[in-house]
């Protein structure tokens, strides 16, 4: 058994659905609007190898950090708008700066300490404690947009030029 966690997109709501791959599961309930999503895992999800995706049975992923875009976003909203309010009230440099230094101070120990996820091109769905997450690639625009805008397939394979 393992411990891979997944967490599904409800097609209703949007809200996340967390699962943990049991060999028996056919559908996963939405605790927002109850609604129900097929899934379908096989021996490899029990074992923490990801190959396809229970969801949607496509086997494109990538890899990224863990980290909530929000509070990304977030912390970059907040440092530019501190260095504004220091240049407005007259505090000038190094202060108006050093926001930033931390922020960046902040970026590289999250960068270290934040783990990887990996997540399915066409449905979203997110997963924690991948055991072969090494074989996955990182985000690729191209083979996004291919897949979101035209529905292409590309069976695991990298788009490589």
């Amino acid at each position: 058994m393992t411990n891979m966690e997944i967490t599904l997109t409800c097609s209703e709501c949007g809200s996340g659905i967390h699962i943990k791959p049991t060999k028996d599961a056919t559908e996963a309930k939405c605790q927002v609007c109850e609604n129900l999503m097929p899934i379908s895992f096989n021996d490899e999800h029990l074992e923490g190898r990801l190959k396809t995706c229970p969801s949607c049975s496509r086997m494109d992923f990538y890899k990224q950090k863990d980290f909530n875009r929000k509070i990304g976003v977030g912390l970059f909203v907040f440092g530019a708008i501190s260095v504004l309010v220091f240049e407005i009230i007259g505090v000038g440099f190094p202060w108006n700066y050093s926001v930033f230094l931390g922020l960046a101070a902040l970026d590289i120990l999250l960068y270290f300490f934040v783990p990887m996820v990996v997540a399915c091109y066409k449905c979203n769905t997110l997963f924690r404690n991948v055991a072969n997450i090494e074989d996955i690639h990182g985000f690729n625009h191209e083979m996004h947009d291919r897949i979101v805008y035209s529905d292409h397939d590309f069976k695991g394979e990298q788009l490589d030029h």
